[in-house]
């Protein structure tokens, strides 16, 4: 142990809880479809600045994708999922371009108040007609790419949209991940043209990707017949509980 963690520079003490992040992670991914580099954010933000966690969310994403895009593939809305990222995909450089005018700390609030107030109205079940809008499917994917520029959350504004759908659950979290899956050679070309991608992140990340693979398989058995009922009020209230530990995180920082 003491070894990896060297391999990997962190104190063996903040590797373990590292692997205990990774594992919840990948258990709210296998489960939900999204969440993973939020909750790796949320939790290892107090030992890591988000500019070291932003590549090892990828890997992670990545590895969690890997392994959940049969599924994801053959369940979901596809030409949701395509467009979805498509928009991002557009939406993502314009979002690294504002974060040049824009503190990032207003940025951040902005964005996370945004899901938080619309993650609650979609709870208690205010319906906005948002999603019911001509081109709001396009138009979802640019903003939640320029909120990947501006604070990383782009993956909770496609989270709410597909949750504002009217699928069952099952398709709305193969949507999702497949979403993610198509999302990520976005992500790859972003990271490396930002040069934040370097071996040590690759290193954390491939220590950490055996945690998050268990976290999948587990959550992805908790995705049963009995508990897919209760998939859209648990998404929407882990958006709400993510969202407010980011503004609040924002606060006390």
């Amino acid at each position: 142990m003491q070894a990896l963690a060297d391999w990997i520079g962190l104190p063996p003490s903040l590797f373990m809880i590292s692997l205990a992040v990774a594992f919840l992670a990948g258990a709210v991914r296998g489960f939900t479809g999204f969440g993973l580099s939020a909750v790796v954010m949320a939790s290892m933000v107090v030992f890591l600045p988000p500019v070291d966690l932003i590549p090892i969310c990828f890997l992670l994403e990545t590895t969690a994708s890997l392994v959940m895009f049969r599924g994801g593939f053959r369940d979901a809305d596809r030409r949701m999922s395509l467009t979805l990222a498509a928009g991002s995909a557009v939406g993502t450089p314009l979002g690294l371009l504002a974060t040049t005018s824009i503190p990032s700390e207003i940025s951040k609030a902005v964005a996370l108040t945004l899901v938080l107030a619309l993650s609650v109205f979609q709870f208690f079940k205010v319906n906005l007609k948002l999603f019911e809008i001509r081109g709001a499917l396009s138009v979802t994917g640019i903003v939640s790419g320029i909120a990947t520029g501006l604070a990383s959350v782009g993956g909770m504004v496609i989270a709410l949209y597909v949750l504002g759908t009217a699928h069952e659950a099952r398709k709305m979290r193969a949507s999702l991940v497949l979403y993610l899956f198509a999302s990520m050679a976005v992500s790859f070309v972003a990271l490396l043209y930002f040069d934040v991608l370097n071996e040590t992140s690759l290193k954390r990340g491939i220590a950490l990707a055996p945690a998050v693979l268990v976290g999948v398989y587990v959550g992805s058995r908790l995705f049963s017949q009995r508990l897919q009922s209760a998939y859209k009020s648990f998404c929407l209230g882990l958006l709400i509980m993510l969202s407010c530990a980011g503004v609040l995180r924002l606060f006390l920082t």
